[in-house]
Formats: C-alpha cells, structure tokens, sequence
C-alpha cells in the first residue's frame, strides 16, 4: 500500500465533517465502492498529457485489467461496474465485468479525468516550454484557477467527480460496485475521504482503493488505498506516471 496505512486513514476520516462509528466505518447504510485506476496507455508509458483525449490501452494496460478483474472476481459480489467513457476506463472496465459475471458496464462521463485544456496531447517534461501560460495555471495552487483551452479547475473536477460517486453509492447502498476512472479523480476522492492533507502517495495504473459511502453521502472512508498487491510478480507494474501528485493526467 502506498502513502498512510490504512489505520491512519481512518482515523483521518473519522475527524472535521467526516464522523463515523467507532473510526470503521460510515453509519449503515453504505455502499462499497472499489475504485479503480484503469491500465497503462502508451501516452502513460511516454508521459504525455491525456485529459479528455481518448487513448486506448497498450499491451501492459490489458494484462493489468486482466490482473485486477482477476482478482476482483474472487473477493466478494460484484453488483455493478461503472466507468468513465474514455477507452482507457472503458476497456479496464469491460474487461472487469465480464471476470465478474455481469453482462455489461454503464458509462458515466462524470467519471472522465481533468480536461487539461491546452496541455493535452503535449509531452509532460515540455509543457513550461511550449506553453507555459498553461502550465502556471495547471501549477497554480488556487483551487479554482481553470486551464486556457476548456479545461477544468480542481474545484469544477471535484465536484464533478465526487458528485458522480455520491450518486452511484446512493443507487447502490448495500452493495459492492467497481468504478474504474483515472489517476485525477482519484485523487479528488482520496481528497473528500481525507480532507485534511495527509500524503496520498502515488496512484497506479490499475491499483484498488476501496471506498465506503454513506447512503446520503455525508461520510467516506477509506478501506483499502493504492493497493497493487495484485500486480507484484505479474510484470506489469507501471512507474504510474500521470497519478503521483506532480500531474494529474491519468
């Protein structure tokens, strides 16, 4: 597990407006919600900036899926599989679903990454150079600074994302349901479960990190985070570019 232990994220989440019994977990109902980085692109794999762009998986992205719905598909009942629409989540997802016994995934594009505006599709170690009114906004640490060419501030992207997963575990109380998404929301629900700034640690291409939502949405807690157990030995762990808090382009 990278960053805190677990332990220590829940009694993190137990502080401020996040209260829960005992520190274990939301007051019941809740849903489960597994929560998963999609596999690696050849963008990941050449650190180049993808946002909104729709980049498929490569070779390492597929066996990586094929590892996590591996694993998933032996752990407790899968009731749903929610995606963002962007063929990197899509693929994980489907992939996921059909280890999982269920007959398909339901796309949400509330789940998409940050649209990085005029950064997408440039190469991460070149964007001070080649546009460099864009990358002080992505570097700006306002949290409603937006990003020239339509992209989104951390505060639009939190509320977009975060809102998504409320939704779902409402719809889903009670039950356990994957949700595959990217590197930059992932990190806005580490920050709504976590709110006080303890150090995340980097978010991997196809790690699990499990999240207990309560029916109404008030508490999250986190379970299990940046768990990549399932992909030591395998061969195909990433250096999980676009997830380790220098970008967020996952």
């Amino acid at each position: 597990m990278n960053g805190p232990t677990g332990q220590a994220l829940l009694r993190m989440s137990n502080q401020g407006n996040n209260d829960v019994s005992n520190g274990l977990r939301p007051p019941l109902p809740y849903a489960e919600i597994v929560v998963v980085r999609h596999g690696e692109t050849t963008w990941n794999a050449s650190a180049k900036i993808q946002g909104h762009l729709d980049v498929e998986l490569n070779e390492v992205g597929r066996q990586q899926a094929i590892a996590t719905a591996d694993r998933l598909s032996k752990e407790r009942h899968v009731s749903a599989v929610y995606t963002s629409d962007l063929k990197r989540a899509s693929e994980t997802a489907e992939i996921i679903a059909k280890s999982c016994n269920l007959p398909e995934v339901i796309r949400d594009p509330e789940l998409r990454e940050r649209h990085l505006g005029d950064l997408q599709g440039l190469p991460y170690h070149d964007i001070a150079k080649l546009n460099p009114k864009a990358y002080q906004a992505f570097c700006s640490h306002k949290s409603d600074q937006e990003i020239p060419g339509g992209g989104e501030s951390l505060d639009q992207l939190h509320l977009r994302c975060t809102s998504a997963l409320e939704r779902i575990a409402k719809k889903h109380t009670g039950e356990r349901v994957v949700v595959v998404n990217h590197g930059g929301t992932i990190r806005e629900f580490y920050k709504r479960a976590a709110p006080r700034g303890l150090p995340m640690g980097k978010v991997m291409n196809a790690s699990v990190n499990v999240f207990h939502i309560s029916e109404n949405g008030d508490a999250w807690i986190i379970k299990t985070w940046g768990d990549i157990s399932h992909l030591k030995g395998s061969g195909f762990l990433n250096n999980a570019f676009g997830g380790d808090g220098k970008s967020d382009i996952g």
